[in-house]
């Protein structure tokens, strides 16, 4: 599919990279303020400029949940009943199916402790800060009141679940007809072999056809937002697992599902940005080998991030889109002070590994 240029492109490029310099950082910032004018990719490969995924290439990507879609969904849904709740199917065992009034159904999560409700919330909204919220089903929080308005119709349920009364919930949009994912090249199979990431080759590029190609361009975002968000509970967890399961990159991935268009759906956020932030040291030694893998993004993705670099305003941006979009927001509360300073340092390690890759 890539095409002799392409084939260069790659080779060169999707070598695992050494930490970038303040130099490089500097020439990559500069890079990638002047990308526009410079000369268009050979149409047959997948990566333009070097470093980004081709228009082409992008555009075949599937849509995932558009922003009005999930608005409609979001508001139907907090204004909805719940008619019933039903065990399986979304998890541990306190969680719920819920059925609402609508007619649509939703996944309930009922968090072992507050924070991973909250870790879910942010993470949701962080991927809109990111440009990527499309790939996450639509998330909305909810006060869990026996006696209100939303929850009578299940007061009995309510009894036996064993949740506590005025308890922030999340309502996660349930989705048919998702499959599991295992990784692909080089995170998958060829991972496991050699207990350690693989660089993907121009060889296998090569022989990739255009739904292969797609579903590594969602994969580009998916890792780097599990960066930013620390998140372990995907596909870290499977490498983690190595050292007992020699075979488990040969299943299926964590918390990632497909759609039947082929569109990735990134579920259950719950460990990202606040409990996986408390744990950076056990599993950073896999989120940044799993960072430096990729060294091709999606322009929209890089130039976000360059942006929240520039400004300093991770923390900033992520708070003023949950406030605005998440009216029991204040349940929950936001980061903490240092819980923000690792945000903007994180967003600034990805900035100055995309300007590595830049450099290279």
């Amino acid at each position: 599919e890539s095409g002799g240029g392409g084939q260069k492109t790659f080779r060169t490029l999707l070598a695992v990279p050494a930490a970038a310099t303040d130099r490089e950082e500097r020439d990559g910032e500069e890079r990638l303020a002047v990308t526009d004018s410079q000369p268009p990719a050979d149409t047959a490969s997948p990566v333009e400029r070097g470093i980004f995924w081709s228009r082409e290439l992008e555009e075949q990507v599937p849509p995932g949940f558009a922003a009005e879609e999930a608005a409609a969904w979001l508001s139907a849904a907090r204004a909805a009943r719940v008619a019933s709740l039903e065990r399986g199917g979304c998890g541990r065992s306190s969680n719920r199916l819920a059925r609402l009034s609508d007619g649509s159904r939703a996944c309930v999560r009922y968090g072992i402790n507050p924070e991973q409700i909250q870790g879910e919330a942010l993470s949701y909204h962080l991927a809109g800060v990111l440009g990527m919220q499309e790939r996450l089903p639509p998330m909305a929080l909810a006060l869990v009141e026996a006696r209100g308005r939303q929850w009578e119709p299940v007061r009995e349920e309510l009894r036996g679940s064993h949740w506590a009364e005025g308890a922030v919930v999340s309502l996660t949009r349930w989705v048919d007809n998702l499959t599991a994912v295992v990784a692909p090249a080089p995170w998958g199979a060829e991972a496991g072999a050699g207990r350690r990431l693989q660089p993907l080759s121009a060889g296998e590029l090569v022989g990739l056809s255009p739904s292969q190609l797609v579903e590594l361009v969602q994969w580009s975002d998916l890792i780097l937002f599990d960066y930013l968000t620390a998140n372990f509970d995907r596909l870290v967890s499977n490498l983690f697992s190595l050292q007992w399961d020699p075979r488990v990159m040969r299943r299926a991935t964590s918390n990632l599902l497909r759609a039947p268009d082929g569109g990735l759906v990134f579920m259950d956020n719950e460990a990202g940005l606040v409990h996986g932030y408390r744990l950076l040291a056990m599993w950073d030694p896999y989120n940044e080998p799993l960072l430096r893998s990729v060294c091709v993004f999606r322009e929209g993705t890089a130039r976000r991030v360059a942006e929240l670099h520039r400004r300093r305003s991770a923390a900033a941006e992520l708070r003023r889109r949950y406030r605005a979009r998440e009216p029991l927001w204040a349940r929950l509360g936001f980061l903490s002070e240092r819980q923000a300073e690792l945000l903007q340092a994180r967003v600034d390690f990805v900035h100055r590994h995309i300007a590595h890759c830049r450099a290279q």
